[in-house]
C-alpha cells in the first residue's frame, strides 16, 4: 500500500477545534466506561451511594431551611450579608485548592506526561486536565451548597425560575476562581519553578490574613448580643468588603437573590435582572478561560520542562527528627510496623497538594473558634454553639479523611508487591494506617473542640461530652477510611483526588457525615435538655413526658454511650470487612 500523498487529509494536523472536540470525546469515553462498570459489577454500591447521598442532601436541607427561617425572623435583611460573605470566602478558598489540583494534575501525573509527548497543543492538554480539577473542586460545592439555596428559595417562597437558574449559577461562579488557580499555578511554576513551594505558601498566607481579617472585622461587635437585630446592623456595616460590585460573589448573590424575588408584580423585571447577572458570570467564565488557554499556550510547556530539568540538591537528604523519634522507640518486633509510619508521614509531608489544605481549613477553623468570645452568648445557647462547632469539625474532618486516608491503601499502585515481600503481617499494615489517621485527626479535632469550648466558658461535664464525642468521631472517620480503602482499592490511580471521587471516596464520605451527624445528635438533645431544665414538661404527658426523661443525667450518660457504640461499630465493621478483602488482594 503506498503511503498517502502529501496533503492527504489523514496526514494533516488537527485543527484546534477538532483537537477539543477529541479531548472531549476522550473524557466522555472514559466516564461512560467507569459508570458502564459500576452498573455491571457495582449495582448495590451504586444504589447505597445515591441513597446515603440523597439521605445526607435532604437532612442539610432540612437543617438550612429551619436556620433560615429563624434568621428571618430576627432580622429581615440577612440574606444577601450570609450570601455574600459565604460566596466570598468560598472564592478564595476554591481559588487556592483548584491551584493545587491543576498544579498537581498539570505537572505530576503521569497522565499529563503522557499527553505531553503526543503532538497536541499545550492549550489542549491544559483544558483537558483542568475540566478534571474543576469537577473535583466544584462537586463538594454543588452537594453542599445546593441543599442550602433550595432551603433559601423555598423559606422565601421562590418561584420555578429560581430553581431553573440555580446550577447555571453555581457552575458559572466556581469556574472564575477555578481558571484563576490554574492560571496562577501556570505562572509559579513557569516563572518560579525552583520557589514553587514558597510561593504556594505566600499564597495560602495571603488567603488565610484576607479571610482572618473578614472574620475578624464581622465577629468582633463589643457591647451587643449576639443574633439580635443591632449586633446583625454592627455585622453588615463591617462586612462591606464582601459586597463590593466588582466580586463575582457579588453576582453570584445579586442574581439569585434577584431570581428569588421573580413573582408577583415584578416578576418580570427581578427575572431580567438576575439573568444579566447571570449574562456577567458566563461571560467572564468564558472570557478567563480564553486567556487560562493563551497562559498555558506560552507557559505550560516552557514549565513543565523547567521544572522536570530541576537539579536537585546535592547535599544528602536530612532524616526528620519525628521521623527519627518513630523508628528508634519501641521493641524491634514493630519495627517494621514503625518504619511504615515514618514512610506514610514522609509521603504526607512531602505532597503539597494535601497538607496545605488541611493546614488552610484548621487554621480558619481554629480562627473562628478563637473569636467565639466576641459572640457574647449566654448560658442556654453556648452549649447548642459548642455542638454546632463540633458538627462542623467533624463534617470537615470526613472530608479530609475521605481525601487523604481513603486513598493510602490504593496510592500504594503497582508497587504494592513490595508490602508482600515485608516481614510484616497485612492486618499490621491496615493497622499502621489507621493508627497514623487516628493521631493525625484527633490532635487537631481535639485542640479545635477544647478552644471552641473555653472560648464559650462551658461548664466541664459539657466539654467531657464534646471531648469524648469528638474522639469518637475521629476513631469512626478513620475506621470508616481506611476499612473503605482496603475493601474497595484502585491500585492503578496515582491521583489522590481521583481515588477520593470515585464510588468507595463517595460512599466514605456519606458514611463519614451521617456518623458526625448521629454522634452529635444523641449527645446534644439530652444535653441541652439537662441544661435547660425540664421541670414544667414533666408533668405533660406524650412526646415532652419523654423528652423530659431524656434532659437527665442518665439520658446524657445513655446518649453518650449509645454515640461510643455507634463509634465503635464504625471502626470494627470497616475495618473487619477490609481486613478480609486486603487479605485476598492481589495486585
Amino acid at each position: 500500500m503506498s503511503p498517502p500523498a502529501e496533503g492527504d487529509a489523514g496526514c494533516r494536523p488537527l485543527t484546534e477545534p477538532e483537537e477539543g472536540r477529541l479531548f472531549w470525546r476522550l473524557r466522555a469515553v472514559t466516564a461512560w466506561a467507569i459508570v458502564r462498570g459500576m452498573l455491571a459489577t457495582a449495582r448495590l454500591r451504586l444504589v447505597l451511594v445515591v441513597v446515603l447521598s440523597a439521605v445526607f442532601w435532604l437532612t442539610l436541607y432540612l437543617l438550612f431551611r429551619e436556620g433560615f427561617a429563624f434568621l428571618a425572623s430576627i432580622h429581615a435583611n440577612v440574606a444577601p450579608l450570609l450570601f455574600n460573605t459565604f460566596f466570598s470566602t468560598l472564592l478564595m478558598l476554591v481559588l487556592f485548592s483548584t491551584g493545587i489540583l491543576a498544579y498537581a494534575g498539570l505537572y505530576t501525573s503521569r497522565e499529563a506526561k503522557l499527553l505531553l509527548t503526543l503532538p497536541a497543543r499545550p492549550a489542549a492538554v491544559f483544558t483537558h486536565i483542568f475540566r478534571e480539577a474543576l469537577w473535583f473542586a466544584g462537586w463538594g460545592f454543588i452537594l453542599l451548597g445546593s441543599p442550602m439555596l433550595v432551603a433559601f428559595g423555598r423559606v422565601r417562597g421562590a418561584g420555578w425560575p429560581y430553581m431553573l437558574l440555580l446550577v447555571p449559577f453555581m457552575v458559572s461562579f466556581i469556574t472564575i476562581p477555578a481558571t484563576l488557580g490554574a492560571m496562577l499555578a501556570l505562572a509559579i511554576v513557569a516563572w518560579l519553578p525552583r520557589y514553587r513551594l514558597q510561593a504556594t505558601a505566600g499564597a495560602a498566607l495571603m488567603v488565610l490574613l484576607a479571610l482572618a481579617w473578614l472574620g475578624w472585622s464581622a465577629l468582633v461587635t463589643p457591647g451587643e448580643d449576639a443574633l439580635t437585630p443591632p449586633w446583625f446592623e454592627q455585622v453588615l456595616a463591617r462586612l462591606e468588603i464582601s459586597q463590593q460590585r466588582l466580586l463575582p460573589s457579588w453576582w453570584l448573590s445579586t442574581g439569585l437573590l434577584e431570581a428569588a424575588g421573580a413573582h408577583g408584580p415584578r416578576a418580570g423585571v427581578a427575572l431580567g435582572e438576575s439573568l444579566r447577572f447571570l449574562a456577567v458570570l458566563v461571560s467572564n467564565a468564558l472570557l478567563l478561560q480564553v486567556v487560562a488557554r493563551w497562559i498555558a499556550r506560552h507557559l505550560y510547556r516552557t514549565g513543565f520542562s523547567r521544572l522536570t530539568a530541576e537539579i536537585p540538591s546535592r547535599r544528602p537528604p536530612r532524616q526528620r527528627r519525628i521521623d527519627a523519634v518513630l523508628a528508634g522507640t519501641g521493641d524491634r518486633a514493630a519495627s517494621p510496623v514503625r518504619l511504615l509510619l515514618v514512610k506514610d508521614i514522609r509521603l504526607f509531608r512531602r505532597d503539597v497538594t494535601q497538607w496545605s489544605q488541611l493546614v488552610v481549613f484548621v487554621v480558619l477553623l481554629g480562627f473562628y473558634c478563637l473569636s467565639m468570645r466576641a459572640f457574647h452568648y449566654s448560658g442556654s445557647y453556648a452549649p447548642v454553639v459548642g455542638f454546632l462547632n463540633l458538627t462542623v469539625i467533624g463534617l470537615v474532618l470526613s472530608t479530609f479523611t475521605t481525601k487523604f486516608v481513603y486513598p493510602m491503601i490504593s496510592l500504594e499502585g503497582r508497587r504494592f508487591w513490595i508490602l508482600g515481600l515485608l516481614p510484616v503481617r497485612r492486618d499490621e499494615i491496615l493497622w499502621s494506617k489507621f493508627v497514623l489517621a487516628t493521631v493525625g485527626t484527633v490532635v487537631p479535632c481535639l485542640g479545635l473542640v477544647l478552644v471552641s469550648d473555653l472560648m464559650l466558658a462551658l461548664p466541664g461535664w459539657v466539654m467531657l461530652v464534646h471531648s469524648v464525642s469528638a474522639v469518637g468521631i475521629c476513631l469512626g472517620l478513620s475506621g470508616i477510611a481506611v476499612g473503605l480503602g482496603a475493601w474497595m482499592p484502585n491500585l492503578r490511580e496515582s491521583s489522590a483526588a481521583k481515588i477520593a471521587a470515585g464510588f468507595g471516596g463517595t460512599l466514605s464520605l456519606v458514611l463519614g457525615s451521617l456518623l458526625v451527624i448521629l454522634v452529635v445528635a444523641l449527645t446534644a438533645v439530652p444535653t441541652q435538655l439537662t441544661i435547660l431544665g425540664s421541670g414544667a414538661i414533666r408533668e405533660s404527658a406524650g412526646w415532652l413526658a419523654l423528652l423530659a426523661r431524656v434532659g437527665t443525667w442518665r439520658g446524657v450518660a445513655g446518649g453518650l454511650t449509645l454515640a461510643v457504640v455507634i463509634c465503635a461499630l464504625a471502626v470494627a465493621v470497616p475495618m473487619i470487612v477490609g481486613r478480609e478483602a486486603f487479605r485476598r488482594l492481589e495486585p
